[in-house]
C-alpha cells in the first residue's frame, strides 16, 4: 500500500515525543532529523524536504508549543498542517465551463503511466456530475489504445469519437469538437499519445493540437510508482506546454509516497485525482488534508464515508438498521454487506481510514478474492432458513454446509464466528453513517 513505510516511520518517531510528556529544543530537533531521513528515503524532493523540516522546525520550538501540556501533540499537529500545505492546502477540481458550453481537456503523459484508463475514469466522473463527455481517441501510434478507449467508454456509457489512425492528432482534435457541437456533449476529452521518454516530437504534437484547437484543461498523469521521477516528468511537461493538474496512478501498488508529497511544491501545479485500482471507479479525488491524515496514521473518515455513501442503497440502509435493533440480522444481509464492502475496495484500504487501525493491522492476514468467493459458496449452501436465522446451525447442519461448499468443517465455523463480530462491527459502522449529516464537524483528527 502507499506510504505504508513512510508512515510507520513517522508514527514510530511521534510514539516516542509522546511518551517524553515535557519537550526540550534538542528533542524536537532529533525528532525532526528523523522526519528529514523518512521523507527522504520515501523518494521526497530534497529541497521540499529542506524547506518541510525548516517550517515545521520554526513553529515547533517556540515556547508556546514546549510549554504546553502536550507539547508532543503540538509538534505532531504542526507537521499535519505543514504537510497539508505541501501538497495544496485545499482540493481542487478540473475547471468546467458553465451550461453546454463545451471544456476541451487534454489528457497526457508517458507509456505505462495508465493514460488511457485514466482518461475513461475521468469521463466516468465527469457524467456522475451531469456533464456530457466525448472521448477521443488521438493516440495514433498505438491501435490498442483506441480499441481500449473503445471498451472503456463502452463500460463508462461515454461515446468514443475515432476516425482511425490516419490523421494528425490535432485534426481528430479538431473534428471531434465539431462533432461534440453537433452531438450535445459538453466535456471534450482527448487521449493524446504517449512515449517511453519525452522527446521533442511528443512535445510538438502536444502544442500542435493546443494551437489548433482551445484547451482549456491540460492534465497530466503520472506513474506514483515513479517516484522522484514523476516529479521530474512533471516539471519537464508544465515547462514546455503548461500543465493545470496532474493525476497520479498506481497509489495502491508499493510507491513511497515521494511523488505525491512533491509535485504541488516543485510544479505549483495540483494534484487533482489519485488512481487506487485498476477497475474504472477507483479514481478518487485527491485531499491533501485526508492525505496527510491517511499518512501520518490518523485514519481518512470522511473518505470511507463517501465510498460507503456511493454504494449504499438508503432504503436498504433503513431496513439493515431495523434489523439490527431487532436482532434479525442474517446470513443473506451479510453475504449483501460483503458484496457491497468490496465494492469500495480492499478491506485493508477500508480498515486504514478508519482512525486507530494501522498497528492493528501490523501483521494482519487480510482475506483475499479466493478466500471471499469460498465464503459466498458456504453460505450459498445453506438453507434459506438457515441464512435467516443462523442460531439453527448445529453440527450436523455444518457439515452438511461444508460438504456442499466443498470446504472443511474449520472454515463453516470460521464464518460463524466472524458472522458474529461482523455484527458488531456493522452496529458500530452504521452509528458512524448515522452521524454523516454533521461529519464535517464530528470527525476531527485526534490531537
Amino acid at each position: 500500500m502507499a506510504f505504508d513505510s513512510l508512515s510507520d516511520k513517522l508514527q514510530n518517531i511521534f510514539k516516542n515525543l509522546r511518551s517524553k510528556g515535557r519537550l526540550t529544543e534538542a528533542d524536537v530537533k532529533l525528532a525532526l532529523k528523523e522526519v528529514k531521513m523518512a521523507l527522504l528515503e520515501a523518494d521526497v524532493n530534497f529541497k521540499v524536504v529542506k524547506q518541510f523540516v525548516k517550517s515545521v522546525q520554526e513553529r515547533a520550538v517556540g515556547q508556546d508549543v514546549l510549554n504546553s501540556l502536550t507539547p508532543g501533540q503540538m509538534v505532531i499537529k504542526i507537521v499535519n498542517e505543514e504537510m497539508v500545505n505541501l501538497m495544496g492546502s485545499e482540493s481542487t477540481e478540473i475547471q468546467l465551463k458553465p451550461g453546454n458550453e463545451i471544456t476541451v481537456i487534454m489528457m497526457t503523459g508517458l507509456q505505462g503511466a495508465g493514460k488511457t484508463t485514466t482518461t475513461a475514469k475521468i469521463a466516468g466522473k465527469l457524467k456522475e456530475k451531469g456533464r456530457r463527455p466525448l472521448l477521443v481517441a488521438a493516440d495514433v501510434y498505438r491501435p490498442a489504445a483506441i480499441e481500449q478507449l473503445k471498451v472503456n467508454g463502452e463500460k463508462q456509457g461515454v461515446p468514443v469519437f475515432s476516425i482511425g489512425s490516419g490523421h494528425k492528432p490535432a485534426n481528430i482534435a479538431k473534428a471531434a469538437i465539431e462533432h461534440a457541437a453537433k452531438n450535445d456533449n459538453n466535456v471534450v476529452i482527448i487521449d493524446t499519445a504517449g512515449r517511453l521518454q519525452i522527446d521533442e516530437n511528443m512535445m510538438e504534437e502536444l502544442v500542435d493540437i493546443k494551437n489548433t484547437v482551445n484547451v482549456d484543461q491540460t492534465l497530466l498523469i503520472v506513474d506514483a510508482m515513479t517516484g522522484q521521477e514523476a516529479v521530474n516528468v512533471a516539471e519537464t511537461f508544465n515547462n514546455k506546454i503548461g500543465i493545470d493538474g496532474v493525476i497520479l496512478t498506481k497509489m495502491d501498488g508499493d510507491t513511497r509516497g515521494g511523488a505525491a508529497l512533491s509535485i504541488r511544491a516543485v510544479t505549483g501545479t495540483p494534484i487533482l485525482y489519485v488512481g487506487m485500482g485498476e477497475k474504472l471507479s477507483d479514481l478518487e479525488q485527491f485531499h491533501p488534508d485526508r492525505m496527510a491524515s491517511r499518512i501520518l496514521g490518523m485514519g481518512d473518515v470522511l473518505t470511507l464515508i463517501e465510498k460507503a455513501e456511493a454504494i449504499v442503497d438508503e432504503e436498504k440502509a433503513k431496513e439493515l438498521e431495523k434489523k439490527f435493533r431487532k436482532a434479525e440480522f442474517g446470513f443473506d444481509d451479510y453475504l449483501e454487506q460483503m458484496q457491497q464492502i468490496k465494492k469500495m475496495g480492499s478491506l485493508e484500504d477500508i480498515l486504514s481510514m478508519m482512525p486507530g487501525m494501522g498497528d492493528q493491522l501490523k501483521g494482519a492476514q487480510m482475506p483475499d478474492e479466493k478466500a471471499m468467493g469460498r465464503v459466498e459458496a458456504i453460505i450459498y449452501s445453506m438453507t434459506l432458513e438457515e441464512r435467516a436465522n443462523p442460531s439453527i446451525i448445529n453440527v450436523s447442519r455444518k457439515n452438511r454446509i461444508a460438504k456442499g461448499a466443498g470446504v472443511n468443517v474449520s472454515e463453516v465455523n470460521r464464518l460463524m464466528k466472524q458472522y458474529e463480530q461482523s455484527k458488531k462491527l456493522m452496529k458500530q459502522f452504521s452509528g458512524m453513517m448515522n452521524g454523516k449529516g454533521g461529519k464535517k464537524g464530528r470527525f476531527k483528527l485526534p490531537f
